[in-house]
């Protein structure tokens, strides 16, 4: 019997399991929400007020498929209205250093990258 935690993930194999972990992990939306819970439960309504841009329904997508892969988890509070929060669980924790690192990443690349990019265009035309 095949457990998960027999299981050896190679991303470069076409049916390996970590390419749909990958495909999460590397999802914009992710990133940002990851980012915006940090250490704290968050409203929903909170969270779409952190992350400009981002539709209701995207949100509500992604929070999902973050809860099914275990990295969030939403707790609803009986009361009126009723309150529901959201969470990173411990495996969700575990991803902000490495996400961390890719915005802090991105911002100290802003320019060079932009540069790249207008140096690209201007060779092209």
């Amino acid at each position: 019997m095949v457990t998960t935690s027999t299981l050896v993930g190679n991303p470069y194999q076409q049916d390996c399991p970590t390419r749909r972990i990958l495909d999460r992990i590397g999802d914009k939306w992710t990133v940002l929400i990851v980012g915006a819970l940090g250490d704290d439960a968050v409203r929903f309504s909170e969270l779409r007020r952190r992350i400009q841009g981002i539709s209701q329904k995207m949100l509500t997508q992604t929070l999902r498929s973050l809860e099914e892969d275990g990295l969030v988890s939403r707790t609803v509070t009986a009361q009126v209205p009723i309150k529901v929060e959201y969470a990173l669980t411990d495996v969700g924790q575990s991803l902000r250093a490495p996400l961390k690192a890719l915005e802090e990443w991105s911002i100290e690349h802003l320019g060079s990258v932009l540069d790249a990019r207008i140096a690209h265009q201007e060779a092209g035309a």
